[in-house]
């Protein structure tokens, strides 16, 4: 436990020393000190998981804010959820900064990348371990910045600028949501600190809706995680480099939101609305995340739509009050989507920065260990057994037919969506002609072994990553749920299932049947989607993003940049301007006038100054005539 501080500090001190000593800093050195600081934590977050000993514990670091009654201290909480969210952070942190070692090694800021990499997992760490509401913010918008940082790093393009401006605009967005709901929570409590805030809920203790509180904690997560309205950022952070889009998808960012509602589930417990409000917005979201997905063709875009579209499983089980099933979605979900976007990203890298995969297919020989993960990858997000996915999504699935059959229903529909986008973006990338330029069928190589070992772990994780939390009915002893008991509600989370009955055999179906319907018509029809040009009807609608994109721009966008520039041409440039230099233009046309009193002649001085004289004369002595 005394070591805990060093947890985050090391990647705080990768990002000092790699932020500071680049670009004079060589790239294999850069490397090393970049990537040596997440897996010294990854290995002293598994230290405490070995040896913790159930009891939560509070790690005072420093006196904070102290005004009056308000005493928020800056504190870390080790317990059963902050102990293996550091394990994700950090184990799969590492595997991608590995992954970046290989990836970015041509980049000319590979220093620079390595150290906002760093700081990512520091702001991250920080978000987990804080033991209130106000240092969880601290993390919660530093990853909003290194997402900005990180999003637009290649800023050579505009686009990169736009998106990473889009992903930091839209989080302040819900931000201001989460932080009024910090303030309410300082109004009515007195304090940020969990045990203190939760203690006091359990005792009725308050006055305040906490209904108001949690909804404004959740247009937080909303921002961080991506969903409606909210989400159309997370698409457009593909524009940065690739192992950037792992880190925000499996490890970092999105999981914000999620983790947020999880440690305040005591909070959201009693806001049995909100709860519904949350897992209608997930179901929605996923729904549309897995609409979208089906026509993109961009490899990067498909795997972020389908991102939006798990994290809305995730808030779907939340609202369902299956804690244990949302949390061990977003473990499995970090294996198998780190997994995907590293695999696109040694696609990428093979095919010279090409992203479509109408131009790609048939690349399974020229990049086997590629190829074999991708698939175990693709296995796993689809739900298909005994893979990681099928698990975890089937135990939300589960909770959510005990908790709304309707919603379940939806939700089946969703899981066949993906396993149908996800198989043809398989089938059109690894299999059929190879559809791109002979310069690039020139240039397909299997990526460096620093690019496919984070590969090949992700792989045996995806297949495994089941057993975390393996049912009675498999032979497993459900051990995640056992660990975070201490610190969850029982209700929500689902019994045993009869795959035999509708509850078990649909989701099966919803696996299975889209993969091989894929496979039929990708693979065997060797079909291969339209050129844009060609996109018509319903099919250009959701190609199109159901046009959410324009139609926000033509909502706010628009009217804010003519309220901007009303402002700045009416009333800052003819009101305040005009103001400012009329007033200024008159004094100066005015002392230029004046000035031609002073004519240096001593003889006009001596008679304007008897003038005066006569003048003073003439008033006073009518004055006194007068009087």
């Amino acid at each position: 436990m005394s070591l805990l501080f060093l947890i985050p500090l090391l990647p705080l001190l990768g990002f000092a020393i790699n932020g500071l000593a680049y670009p004079k800093l060589p790239k294999q050195i850069a490397g090393i000190i970049g990537t040596i600081p997440p897996l010294v934590a990854f290995a002293l977050s598994l230290q405490l998981f070995l040896n913790f000993d159930g009891q939560a514990q509070i790690l005072p670091i420093a006196d904070w804010i102290n005004v009056g009654d308000l005493k928020i201290p800056f504190a870390f909480q080790i317990d059963q959820l902050s102990i293996l969210m550091l394990l994700v952070i950090t184990g799969v942190g590492t595997l991608i900064h590995i992954y970046s070692i290989g990836y970015m090694s041509h980049d000319a800021g590979f220093g620079k990348f390595f150290a906002f990499l760093n700081l990512f997992v520091f702001f991250m760490l920080i978000l987990v371990l804080g033991a209130n509401f106000t240092v969880l913010f601290i993390g919660w918008e530093g990853v909003g910045l290194c997402s900005y940082l990180l999003i637009g790093f290649w800023n050579q393009k505009n686009s990169y600028g736009d998106a990473a401006r889009k992903a930091f605009i839209m989080n302040r967005i819900g931000d201001l949501g989460f932080l009024v709901g910090i303030f309410l929570l300082i109004q009515d409590f007195g304090t940020t600190d969990y045990n203190t805030i939760f203690a006091a809920i359990q005792s009725g203790d308050y006055t305040t809706d906490l209904s108001i509180i949690a909804f404004c904690l959740f247009i937080g997560a909303m921002g961080k995680s991506a969903q409606i309205p909210l989400f159309t950022w997370l698409p457009d952070a593909m524009a940065g480099p690739t192992p950037v889009s792992a880190l925000i998808h499996a490890a970092t960012m999105v999981t914000a939101g999620i983790y947020m509602v999880i440690r305040a589930n005591a909070l959201f417990e009693l806001s049995p609305e909100v709860l519904h409000f949350v897992g209608w917005i997930g179901l929605a979201t996923a729904l549309l995340g897995a609409a979208i997905g089906l026509f993109q063709n961009d490899i990067k875009k498909v795997l972020a739509y389908s991102t939006v579209s798990q994290l809305g499983y995730m808030f779907m089980g939340l609202g369902a009050s299956a804690y244990t099933a949302s949390f061990f979605h977003v473990m499995t979900h970090a294996f198998f989507k780190a997994l995907l976007f590293l695999g696109a990203g040694s696609v990428i890298h093979a095919m010279s920065d090409e992203q479509d995969i109408r131009r790609m297919g048939g690349l399974k020989s020229k990049m086997p260990i590629t190829f074999i993960t991708f698939m175990l990858g693709t296995i796993a997000i689809a739900g298909i057994p005994p893979f990681a996915g099928f698990f975890s999504k089937d135990e939300i699935l589960a909770s959510l037919y005990h908790h709304d059959p309707i919603m379940w229903g939806l939700a089946i529909l969703g899981s066949a969506l993906t396993s149908f986008y996800m198989f043809r973006v398989f089938i059109l990338t690894f299999y059929g002609e190879f559809r791109g330029t002979e310069k690039q069928a020139h240039h397909l190589h299997e990526s460096p072994i620093t690019m496919t070992l984070p590969l090949i772990i992700l792989a045996v994780f995806s297949v495994g990553g089941g057993l975390i939390n393996l049912p009675h009915f498999a032979g497993g002893n459900e051990f995640l749920a056992h660990w975070l008991a201490p610190i969850l509600p029982e209700a929500g989370e689902a019994g045993e299932v009869n795959f035999l009955s509708l509850e078990g055999g649909a989701p099966l179906l919803a696996a299975f049947l889209p993969a091989f319907l894929a496979i039929y018509v990708f693979g065997m029809q060797k079909s291969v989607p339209a050129e844009d040009a060609d996109v018509t009807g319903i099919q250009k609608v959701i190609y199109k993003k159901f046009y959410i994109d324009e139609l926000y721009d033509t909502l706010f966008v628009k009217p804010i940049s003519f309220l901007s520039n009303f402002f700045f041409q009416v009333i800052d440039f003819l009101v305040i301007d005009l103001f400012v230099e009329g007033l200024g233009r008159f004094v100066k046309y005015a002392s230029s006038e004046f000035r031609r009193a002073q004519t240096g002649n001593v003889g006009i001085y001596l008679f304007c100054m008897v003038a005066a004289i006569v003048v003073i004369l003439f008033v006073s002595l009518k004055s006194t005539i007068l009087h």
